[in-house]
């Protein structure tokens, strides 16, 4: 009796881990590809691939390079920073929900340089931080 009701468990163990791998592999297969690039921009969608999330230029060598942006799902431009050849190289800019700019500042050679700017989400000027500006 115990090795029927053991092989029974066996068997029930089986079956459930079994099922449990196709039921992964079907969900695998549904998986959205949520990224694409065409014509050297690199393009990454929301789930639903109707709105844009995240989307930028690359260099042939696979290196961000122009103006990178990051978008809400409803489709509000939420920041962007500028880059050449994969290091951070102009200004960047990052905006609250409300669409209120967050901060501001520049980059030189991928380091913060001049003066960045924080504001609240009502728009007034909170912090200034002066980083100076870099010979490189």
């Amino acid at each position: 009796m115990k090795l029927a009701l053991y092989t029974l468990l066996l068997f029930f163990i089986a079956v459930s881990c079994t099922d449990k791998k196709v039921e992964d592999s079907a969900e695998k297969s549904k998986t959205e590809k949520l990224t694409e690039i065409k014509n050297g921009r690199f393009t990454e969608w929301y789930p639903g691939k109707k709105q844009i999330k995240f989307q930028g230029m690359l260099t042939k060598k696979g290196d961000r390079n122009g103006k990178w942006s990051f978008y809400s799902e409803i489709g509000n431009e939420l920041s962007f920073t500028v880059y050449e050849n994969g290091k951070k190289e102009g200004f960047t800019v990052v905006k609250y929900p409300n669409g209120a700019i967050h901060y501001t500042g520049e980059y030189k050679n991928d380091k913060s340089v001049g003066i960045w700017k924080t504001y609240d989400e009502k728009g007034k000027l909170v912090t200034e931080k002066d980083f100076g500006y870099s010979e490189e």
